[in-house]
């Protein structure tokens, strides 16, 4: 079976993303400064092609923006009946007929696979946050498992205010993150975190000031890959399970993960 291949220069340049892989860390850039990093759809498959055929070698995913913006969210011209240049028109699929919903439902899900991967448990996913992540900015941040923000960053989850949902597994993290009520406020008022308030919320890991951002996500970088790829990857698996688990259960997967671990270092050893 042949490995998978990760987008070309001129599929990346289409979704206006920016990729370089050097060694255990890939960096995913969102490069349209001058659209505030605006993303279409070709945006979201091309970043489910990283994520399919990235390197097993690759522990660390750093998401980020470039310019002033990490992601201004979608192009509305998505929403016009000619679409984006190159790319169909999202309300080419829309309507009440049962081909018509499962073609919708198909795109969407296509979308929202350029965001779910970077939970996986073998990797750790960083989104460097400076200026605006509104909307699909937003849920692609959330969609990282931390978050380093300047001190001049904004969040927004405009999507109900132009009334849409969110619909690129934004949600659950959100709701995960800062409970059902404070997600509700902030999804149906459609109103600004700044990165003072999104550090008290939890949304933020860390927040520096804009100049310090490279360094400070760097730093975050090398402190995660001093730690042994087999032994954080089980960690993580183990914490995200954690919430839908008992006590009981999760007590019964840290002895099944400490196992396989153990089992792994006797191997080392005995090799």
């Amino acid at each position: 079976m042949e490995e998978p291949v990760l987008p070309d220069g001129e599929e990346l340049s289409a979704a206006g993303l920016r990729l370089e892989v050097d060694g255990e860390v890939a960096r995913i850039a969102l490069a349209r400064p001058e659209r505030r990093n605006a993303m279409t759809g070709r945006t979201w498959k091309a970043l489910a092609h990283v994520g399919q055929a990235l390197p097993e070698r690759v522990r660390i995913v750093v998401v980020s923006g470039d310019g002033p913006s990490f992601s201004a969210g979608i192009d509305l011209a998505m929403f016009s009946p000619e679409g984006v240049p190159g790319e169909r028109s999202l309300m080419a699929d829309v309507g009440e007929a049962p081909e018509q919903r499962a073609a919708l439902d198909a795109g969407i899900a296509a979308y929202q696979e350029g965001f779910t991967w970077l939970s996986r448990p073998d990797i750790v996913s960083v989104a460097a946050v400076q200026g605006h992540a509104i909307g699909a900015g937003f849920q692609l941040a959330l969609a990282c498992d931390l978050r380093v923000m300047a001190d001049d960053a904004a969040l927004c989850m405009k999507e109900p205010a132009l009334g849409l949902v969110p619909d690129l597994s934004g949600t659950k993290p959100l709701v995960d993150i800062v409970g059902l009520p404070r997600a509700m406020e902030l999804c149906l008022t459609a109103r600004t975190v700044g990165a003072d308030e999104a550090e008290r919320l939890r949304l933020a890991e860390l927040v520096v000031p804009g100049g310090e951002l490279d360094t400070a996500v760097d730093d975050l970088v090398a402190a995660l890959l001093a730690v042994p790829h087999g032994a954080a990857s089980a960690t993580k698996g183990l914490l995200q399970g954690a919430p839908g688990r008992s006590l009981e259960e999760q007590c019964a997967a840290e002895r099944a993960a400490q196992a396989e671990r153990l089992i792994a270092m006797a191997a080392q050893m005995g090799g």
